[in-house]
This record gives C-alpha cells, sequence and structure tokens, in this order.
C-alpha cells in the first residue's frame, strides 16, 4: 500500500471485504463491528498506540542538543535523563547520535554512545530508550525529526475513548471498481504541506444515501488490501476537518466492499506530533457519511 499506511491504524482479525450475504445476521455484523472498534481502541491505548506520542521535534543541520534541560533542541521529560544526554549531529541526510559519558541511552538492552541513526523509511527504524521514554528518526521527504514517546504522556492519561455513529448495515456498501489501465499516480497531501504521489488502481462508485460518489483508493500491485483517505460532509462539524481513512479488500470480480461502519480517524486527532496525510481533491465529497468514528477531544 501507499507509503502513507505506516501510519494507520488498521485493526487486523476481521475480514472487512466479506458479502453482505456471508453474515449470519445484523445481530453477528453488529457484535462484529463492536469487537473491531474495541480492538482499534486498545491499540490505541497500548504503549506502542499514538496516545503515547508525546513530541516530535524536527532537526536542523548541524548539533541538535538532547536533554530534560527546557533549552534542549530535542526535550526529554522532567526526570527523564540528564539536563545534557547527548546531542544529534544531522549533516548530509544522516543523522549521528552522540551519547554524552554520564548518560544512558539504550538500543534493545546495549548502551550506546555513537550510532548513525536508521529512520522509519528504512522500515526498521533504530527505537532507542532514555529512562521510561522512547525515541526514533523519522523521515518526510527532506525533513528528518525526533518522534519521542512517553507511556505516561497526557493524551494516554486523558484519554476518554473513542465516539461512534451507531452500527448500520446499511453504510457497508458494494462498489463498483473502474481500473485504469494503466495504473495512475494520485497527490496525497499532508500536514507539513507536502504531498507525495502515490499508485492508484483505479476508482469505486457507489450510491450512499441515495447520491452517486466516487472515491480512490491507494495501492501498490499485490497489496492485500486497499487504502481510502477521504472527507465528506461530515467533516469538521461531526468527524475530524481532516478527513478519515478506510481500508478494503482489493477488488473481486469488479466489486470493493466499502464498510464505513469501520471508517476511523488520522492520529493528528489524538496527537499534535503526527504527519497525517489528508485527502486527495478526488476523495472530497459532499455528500454525508454518516457512519464510522465521530471526532473526539476539542479537534475539527
Amino acid at each position: 500500500m501507499g507509503s502513507w499506511a505506516v501510519i494507520t491504524l488498521a485493526v487486523a482479525g476481521f475480514a472487512h471485504g466479506a458479502a453482505p450475504s456471508d453474515l449470519a445476521s445484523d445481530g453477528d455484523y453488529r457484535r462484529e463491528i463492536e469487537a473491531w472498534r474495541a480492538d482499534r481502541e486498545t491499540r490505541l491505548r497500548s504503549d506502542t498506540g499514538w496516545l503515547t506520542v508525546a513530541g516530535l521535534f524536527w532537526l536542523k543541520e548541524g548539533k541538535n542538543t538532547l536533554g530534560n534541560d527546557p533549552r534542549s533542541d530535542v526535550l526529554l521529560p522532567p526526570g527523564v535523563g540528564l539536563p545534557q544526554t547527548g546531542f544529534l549531529l544531522f549533516s548530509e541526510g544522516e543523522v549521528q547520535l552522540k551519547v554524552f559519558p554520564d548518560a544512558t541511552v539504550l538500543l534493545g538492552d546495549q548502551a550506546v554512545t555513537s550510532r548513525t541513526l536508521a529512520d522509519d523509511a528504512s522500515g526498521a527504524a533504530d527505537l532507542l530508550k532514555v529512562g521510561r521514554v522512547t525515541f526514533h528518526l523519522i523521515r518526510r521527504q527532506d525533513r528528518l525529526g525526533i518522534r519521542l514517546r512517553d507511556p505516561e504522556s497526557q493524551a494516554r492519561r486523558e484519554f476518554a475513548g473513542c465516539r461512534w455513529y451507531p452500527v448500520d448495515p446499511a453504510h457497508r456498501v458494494e462498489a463498483k471498481f473502474v481500473p485504469y489501465d494503466p495504473p495512475r499516480t494520485i497527490a496525497i497531501p499532508n500536514v507539513l504541506g507536502q504531498v507525495s504521489e502515490e499508485s492508484c488502481p483505479g476508482y469505486v462508485e457507489f450510491q450512499i444515501d441515495g447520491q452517486t460518489a466516487r472515491l480512490e483508493p491507494t495501492a501498490e500491485p499485490g497489496d492485500e488490501s486497499w487504502s481510502f483517505i477521504f472527507s465528506d460532509g461530515t467533516s469538521g462539524v461531526a468527524t475530524y476537518g481532516g478527513g478519515r481513512f478506510l481500508e478494503s479488500d482489493p477488488a473481486q470480480n469488479g466489486v470493493v466492499v466499502l464498510d464505513f461502519n469501520r471508517a476511523y480517524n488520522p492520529p493528528c486527532v489524538f496527537t499534535p506530533y503526527a504527519t497525517c496525510p489528508l485527502p486527495p481533491e478526488s476523495n472530497r465529497l459532499t455528500v454525508e457519511i454518516r457512519a464510522g468514528e465521530l471526532n473526539y477531544g476539542e479537534h475539527h
């Protein structure tokens, strides 16, 4: 799937493409969706969930200080690490971590004194630990930054749970798939003002509340799921203004099942330290899709 999908929270364990006739009853379907939603919330609350993301520090060329001194470029929480724990040297597209002799930074169970960091674009970012917090290097095109996770973050402590529209089987629709031959790329913007080109196999067309709508997924050939970023007439009112995410199985016999009861919020709803993608122009719908996850907190 497209590179933006590294930040999604798709929940494994529940098929999202079974035809409605495969469901024994509406009751079975509702229980399946409620279980999916509960699992999503569990993942959000987990040690690796988005609620623990407590900092994002974009690096400048040269030396970036690391510590709990308030003047640090990469600021650790009070009481974590030392006022001067070390520094990160950003040069020629690479970042090298240097740890001061009296400080402790772990990679796995090994103390690190000096290391050139792998970033998340490599698929295997170095996960470093100082006290209770972890941090790693993220790359967003030409920008490099340190993302910090704190299991005692305010967002995690104060999380009040997700809110959803009631489960409605009518918002599980069969869409006609129209392939692009050859596949195209579509422009996916993000909250940083950047734009990436993602592979798109075609578009889906469907009826919802008596209106015809189209959406374009992002997916690479052979992907086991397709990803949609969309906004609709509820965005910025009942749902998050930056749109929502939805996954589906690939088209089968020219049909894609879109289950909007599984539409969910991007990480930016829960933390200001995410770099969420935004809906492409083609996926900004005017019809209201009153299904899936509602807005959270004070975000609009």
